[in-house]
């Protein structure tokens, strides 16, 4: 696991995407260095972490092993911040284990789905995705940025640079990963937000427009929690905007108690 400054200052456990790493993080831990020390894991099935197997491998069971890892490697209560799917296991984390963590920083995540028969079939399509990983990878990253999520981070200067990130991930880790982390999988947690304890930053794009309605969802129903809207900015807005980022988590962070 990468980690960047100090165990003497406050740390941060920073989660990745799906298809991301902790190298994701990187840049941004390097500007943080001075002030935080930041920790940011491989995820299962990504990076050098290997691929998640049976009941270890829920999405249960990896959020149950991250607050582990977290008592583990600082010895006081960490800042979270997710993006995507890691912003699930970040919201997991937050709702199960609040007094192992200071703040929570969602970027562009739910809670997961509610209704059983959406969670079903929205499975059974991760599981036909996870098949295509398996059979075309590149195929499959063409069609996955091809999608709407991704258009503003397409027309971004970075966004090469990111694509071959991803290509460097092993497809069939990447598979497993899906079916055990995918949104259909995990266990809704729309029912737990009002238990919320955390100081809780939803960051979201403004073009991003169903992520945009799932905040305004979350934050009316999240205690000590604040919509942040960043302009002109799709689902990957922490690369679109780096230095708006940076300033709106620093500010975050500063103003958590």
């Amino acid at each position: 696991m990468s980690s960047t400054g100090n165990q003497e200052l406050p740390g941060i456990l920073m989660l990745h995407g799906f298809l991301g790493s902790g190298e994701d993080w990187k840049q941004y831990a390097d500007r943080l260095q001075n002030d935080y020390t930041c920790f940011m894991p491989d995820l299962p099935g990504h990076g050098a972490t290997p691929a998640p197997h049976g009941i270890t491998g829920t999405f249960e069971a990896i959020g149950d092993s991250l607050a582990e890892l977290a008592g583990k490697i600082h010895p006081a209560p960490l800042h979270l911040v997710g993006y995507s799917m890691g912003g699930r296991l970040a919201l997991y984390l937050a709702l199960h284990y609040p007094e192992q963590f200071r703040s929570t920083v969602i970027i562009s995540s739910s809670p997961g789905l509610k209704n059983p028969e959406e969670k079903a079939l929205r499975c059974e399509s991760d599981k036909r995705i996870a098949r295509r990983i398996t059979t075309d990878f590149d195929s499959f990253l063409d069609s996955w940025y091809g999608l709407q999520l991704f258009t503003t981070l397409k027309k971004h200067p970075l966004f090469s640079e990111v694509f071959e990130r991803r290509k460097a991930n092993d497809p069939e880790a990447l598979a497993a990963a899906l079916k055990q982390l995918s949104t259909g999988c995990q266990p809704s947690l729309w029912e737990k937000l009002s238990e919320n304890s955390l100081h809780t930053g939803f960051f979201v794009g403004e073009k991003d427009r169903k992520y945009v309605e799932i905040g305004r969802q979350m934050v009316n129903l999240c205690p000590n929690s604040e919509l942040f809207i960043f302009p002109g900015c799709g689902h990957t807005l922490h690369i679109e905007n780096r230095q708006l980022f940076l300033e709106r988590l620093t500010g975050f962070l500063a103003g958590t108690p």
